[in-house]
């Protein structure tokens, strides 16, 4: 028995020795060097297991950056366009028409002349001149104007209350037929009394301007006579010869004294038609910018040109008398719209439509061009 327990232990003995000496050789893949007594090195190109490892950066593929594609400004909706008819076009052309940039009796038919009146306005106001009325077109045209009358929009003209008329006398009368008389309407010696004489002066200023020819005064035949005329001197007003002021008479320039002469002041913004030292008319003009200025000089009207179209700014010059290189005595319907906020390229403008038309009727090739400041 107890050799028994004698080898047994011999045997437990030998196990523990082979069991440690396998531990020795054989460490399990997680032990530090620390852990099992013995030194270890870790390769050079290995960083601390607490380092993460670096990962290279791609080297990135450059890419073509697309060419954005153009976009083109989409052209504005039209509202009204040629052919097109009713109403609204008659509108249109009322409202052209009170700026002086349709002529014609309206028609409610979207035409040629319209399309041309609108590409008009348009190229003024520095808009796409589509001759196409679209939004801002509409919008800037109904901001110049006011909204016409029935009577506006069918042609029709109904004359107003009468102010002046037959019987009638005073001093108002003597302005009448002086006013007249300085644009040729009437003849004979100034009087206080409105008889027949005026009757026929009147009628015959207003079939020319296309009102109702009544031979009465009315506030629309008052305006365009003041409009065309200036204020009757006391001498006209009382059939006086006007003394000479020293070879200035009326204030005019000592040239357009003589023959048959266009007398422009720069310093009134004034053109008066004078023939052998008479004043006839007098109309209000305005001059050239500072980049374009009218010459001064003495001239001579040598083309005349009743429908003109500037060949340079492609606008029109209705009623043009060319006196120096190009620049002339015209109508101008933008002076007509806006007044003196403007100017011109170096032409005489002139607003009043109906008495350019008057003077262009006058003043011949060869006639006198004087322009000056007093």
């Amino acid at each position: 028995m107890g050799a028994l327990i004698a080898v047994l232990a011999v045997a437990v003995v030998s196990a523990v020795l082979i069991g440690l000496n396998q531990f020795g050789r054989d460490e399990p893949a997680s032990a530090s060097p620390q852990d099992s007594g013995r030194s270890a090195t870790l390769p050079s190109e290995q960083p601390p297991s607490d380092t993460p490892t670096p990962t290279a950066t791609p080297t990135p593929t450059p890419t073509a950056t697309p060419t954005p594609t153009p976009t083109t400004t989409p052209t504005p909706e039209a509202l009204m366009a040629a052919g097109a008819s009713g109403d609204q076009v008659r509108e249109l052309q009322a409202r052209l028409k009170q700026l002086a940039w349709y002529a014609p009796d309206i028609t409610g038919e979207f035409d040629d002349v319209t399309v041309t009146a609108v590409s008009g306005f348009q190229e003024k106001r520095e808009l796409p001149a589509t001759g196409a009325v679209d939004q801002v077109t509409w919008d800037t045209l109904v901001g110049m104007t006011r909204e016409p009358t029935d009577d506006e929009l069918h042609n029709r003209l109904t004359p107003g209350p009468t102010i002046l008329g037959p019987g009638d006398t005073g001093d108002q009368v003597r302005e009448l037929q002086a006013r007249l008389k300085q644009i040729d309407w009437f003849s004979g010696d100034v009087t206080d009394t409105y008889g027949d004489t005026t009757t026929e002066s009147v009628k015959g200023f207003q079939d020319k301007r296309g009102f109702p020819v009544t031979g009465e005064v009315d506030q629309r035949t008052w305006d365009k006579l003041v409009e065309m005329t200036r204020t009757p001197t006391d001498d006209e007003l009382h059939n006086r010869e006007p003394e000479n002021n020293g070879g200035n008479t009326d204030g005019l320039d000592p040239r357009c004294l003589t023959g048959r002469v266009l007398c422009i002041d720069k310093s009134t913004n004034s053109l008066r038609w004078v023939i052998d030292g008479e004043v006839r008319m007098t109309l209000d003009v305005r001059f050239g910018t500072e980049l374009t200025p009218t010459r001064e000089g003495e001239f001579e009207v040598y083309w005349k040109s009743r429908d003109h179209v500037s060949s340079l700014y492609d606008t029109p010059m209705p009623f043009a008398m060319f006196f120096s290189r190009g620049q002339a005595v015209h109508y101008s319907p933008d002076f007509a719209a806006n007044g003196y906020n403007g100017g011109s390229h170096g032409c005489v403008n002139v607003r009043d439509r109906d008495a350019i038309e008057s003077l262009f009727d006058q003043v011949n090739v060869g006639d006198d061009v004087i322009v000056y400041w007093s």
